[in-house]
């Protein structure tokens, strides 16, 4: 079973800053396939944020381009800087890890408020 740590999140201002990291305890580092952060809203369904595969190629939601930058710390920790943050980006986030198996996890959640 795969465990997912995560740091970070809080309360800010609209048009600050925060950063997410997320540790994965697995041993076997050739079997990450991606990690990376969905958010979930009040009333919403959980979205992708960001992703970042075994070449360190990333992808992101349209939503978050330009102000968010995911990126590999290490083999197995992947962090989220959020700048520019605006009160729609209010969420629970989640740390998400892909196996090559296919197999999935999820951290148990960070809250990130944004107050305009």
């Amino acid at each position: 079973q795969e465990r997912l740590r995560e740091s970070g999140g809080g309360l800010v201002q609209a048009g600050g800053s925060l950063r997410l990291s997320c540790s994965a305890s697995t041993t076997i580092l050739s079997d990450i396939d991606a990690m990376g952060w969905y958010r979930e809203a009040p009333d919403k369904q959980r979205e992708l944020v960001a992703l970042i595969g075994r070449g360190r190629t990333s992808s992101y939601a349209d939503s978050v381009k330009g102000r968010f930058t995911i990126s590999k710390d290490h083999a197995k920790k992947v962090s989220l800087q959020m700048n520019s943050l605006k009160a729609e980006d209010t969420a629970v986030y989640y740390c998400y890890l892909r196996r090559a198996s296919g197999s999935e996890f999820w951290g148990q959640g960070t809250q990130v408020t944004v107050s305009s």
